[in-house]
C-alpha cells in the first residue's frame, strides 16, 4: 500500500519482505501482469497497464519459469524472442552466450521436460534476458541453483546492471542482496 519508488538506471535494487509483503505482487503490476488497484507505475516511462508497449523493455524471471515442457532449450529461447516480435538471429548470439556462461550450452536441444529445477532457472534467466532489456525483475533468481550457478548468475546480473539495466531482484536469501544490490 502506498508504494512510492524510483530507482536509477542500473541500479541493482534488492526487493526485500516478509512472505505476503506484495513483492510478487508490485513485481507483477510492474510487468503489465495486473493492474494496480490505484494509483501509477510506469517502467522504462512505460505505463505498466499497457503491456505490448511495456513488454520490449522489460524482462520478468519469476519465481516459478513460464517453461513448456514439450520444447527444447532452443526452442523456448526463440519463443520467448518471437513473443516480444524480436528476430531469433537479432538474440541468438547473446542467448547462446548466455548459455555457455551458466553451463547450459550442451542441454540446448534436450527437451525442458528433463531438466532439473536449476537448468530450468537457467534457462528462465536466459529468456528473460536474451533481448537486452532496458529493466529486469528477477523473483528468487538464484533457487535451485548450485553454488557456482548461484555465483555465475550473481555475475551476470551484475554485468547486467554495469551494462545500464535496471534490476529489481526479490529474494530471501539476504546474502544475494547483500553481495549485488546497490
Amino acid at each position: 500500500n502506498e508504494l512510492d519508488l524510483s530507482i536509477e538506471h542500473g541500479d541493482i535494487y534488492g526487493f526485500l519482505g516478509p512472505n505476503g509483503a506484495g513483492k510478487t505482487t508490485t513485481m507483477r503490476i510492474f510487468t503489465g501482469l495486473i493492474e494496480p488497484s490505484g494509483g501509477e507505475a510506469r517502467v522504462a516511462g512505460v505505463p505498466c497497464v499497457d503491456r505490448r508497449a511495456l513488454v520490449e523493455h522489460i524482462g520478468l524471471m519469476p519465481e516459478t519459469p513460464p517453461l513448456y515442457d514439450q520444447l527444447t532449450g532452443r526452442e523456448q529461447l526463440q519463443f520467448a524472442a518471437d513473443l516480444r516480435n524480436v528476430p531469433w538471429d537479432a538474440v541468438v548470439d547473446t542467448a547462446l552466450s548466455l548459455c555457455v556462461s551458466l553451463d547450459l550450452r550442451a542441454d540446448l536441444d534436450r527437451r525442458i521436460d528433463g531438466y532439473s529445477k536449476g537448468m530450468r532457472q537457467k534457462l528462465s534467466f536466459i529468456q528473460s534476458v536474451q533481448h537486452d532489456p532496458a529493466v529486469i525483475f528477477l523473483d528468487e533468481p538464484t533457487s535451485g541453483l548450485d553454488p557456482q550457478a548461484a555465483k555465475t548468475l550473481r555475475e551476470l546480473i551484475t554485468d547486467l546492471a554495469d551494462g545500464d539495466t535496471t534490476v529489481l531482484l526479490s529474494t530471501h536469501i539476504l546474502p544475494v542482496v547483500e553481495d549485488i544490490a546497490d
